[in-house]
């Protein structure tokens, strides 16, 4: 029961902040504080239910050292999808017209950190977590990034391989940023990081939800395999190898952290799911 009440406690602010950004959409000082209030918003919330249901404080959004690990995850976020998008240049699939739009990179700023932020809280921070605890590392980063892939399948022009790539790069490269850290603001900076960087600087589709206006106006052209076509150049197979890259870097880490999970044995499971029981007043 703590999964489905966290879940839907966090949930709930992201769609009311979802909705919200859609009313206001197109207009960027609006977008822009709407995102920000829903990431205030959603933060607390989830440590809330957590140490509702769970009796324990929430040190996955710990404010200690928060700041320092946002930034990192969000350099390394913008880092990545910049090096995808050189290597698409390379090969001449991404063009530089000139300048763009100031303003409406700073309306994809809060839209794009609401939804790292709502999205890293139930992914990682509910179901992935809750999922490890009973079945181990390995087997809660496959089930929750295939979740992670399919929730993408509705965008527009995704298909099963745009799911796919998003289930590898993020489903993966998120889940094992959170392992490697035990802190759920290095995948929110990088998961903000990698989509602020398609939309709101480099200007190219995200996920498959149309171009954006960001800093530079681009244009892109030439085979889906290296520029990701109609979904992105997150359909690109730079995006993929690159994230790859990075999730067995941050899984070597956790390793040799000793921060890998091994799958429950059954009584184990049993004590664990009379441990938590234990349903909010």
């Amino acid at each position: 029961m703590r999964l489905v009440w966290q879940f839907a406690a966090v949930a709930a602010v992201a769609f009311l902040g979802g909705r919200s950004i859609e009313a206001v959409k197109g207009d960027p000082w609006p977008m822009f504080a709407v995102g920000l209030l829903t990431c205030v918003l959603a933060v607390p919330v989830y440590g809330w239910v957590v140490r509702r249901t769970e009796r324990r404080p929430s040190t996955e959004v710990a404010r200690k050292g928060a700041g320092s690990a946002l930034v990192r995850g969000t350099l390394a976020g913008v880092a990545l999808f910049a090096a995808v998008v050189v290597n698409i240049a390379f090969l001449g699939g991404y063009e530089v017209d000139g300048p763009g739009s100031a303003t409406g990179a700073v309306g994809l700023f809060g839209f794009m950190a609401a939804a790292a932020v709502t999205e890293e809280l139930l992914f990682r921070g509910v179901l992935f977590r809750i999922v490890e605890e009973r079945l181990g590392t390995w087997i809660a980063l496959a089930l929750t990034g295939t979740l992670f892939g399919l929730a993408h399948l509705p965008n527009p022009h995704a298909g099963v391989w745009g799911a796919v790539a998003v289930a590898i790069e993020a489903g993966g490269m998120l889940t094992a940023a959170y392992v490697a850290t035990r802190t759920l603001w290095v995948p929110i900076g990088l998961h903000f990081g990698w989509n602020f960087a398609a939309g709101g600087i480099f200007s190219t589709e995200v996920s498959g939800n149309g171009v954006s206006k960001g800093l530079l106006d681009s244009t892109m052209s030439g085979p889906s395999l290296i520029t990701g076509g109609e979904f992105g150049p997150e359909g690109s197979v730079y995006a993929v190898v690159f994230c790859v890259l990075a999730t067995v870097a941050f899984l070597w880490l956790a390793r040799r952290r000793g921060n890998l999970i091994p799958r429950r044995r059954r009584t184990e499971q049993a004590e664990l799911s009379d441990a938590s029981t234990t349903l909010p007043r």
